[in-house]
């Protein structure tokens, strides 16, 4: 798996490390982070570590999902 080298230095909870490790891999949709973990993400947030925003997903369709990404 792998380990973003701040999640260690940041003093975060097993699940927030969990989730902050995912995103910094890449973009994720928020239907991607596992159930149990996806409490942390508003932490995260309010934390300044993770920005959520919405991208539209087809060109085709107005429809947009959530997304989570590393500031």
């Amino acid at each position: 798996m792998y380990r973003c080298h701040l999640s260690e230095e940041l003093g975060l909870s097993p699940s927030e490390r969990r989730v902050y490790d995912l995103v910094c891999q890449g973009d994720v949709m928020c239907k991607e982070v596992p159930r149990r973990d996806s409490g942390a993400i508003p932490s995260l947030v309010n934390k300044g570590l993770v920005e959520v925003y919405k991208r539209q997903v087809s060109p085709f369709r107005d429809k947009r999902h959530k997304y989570l990404r590393r500031v």
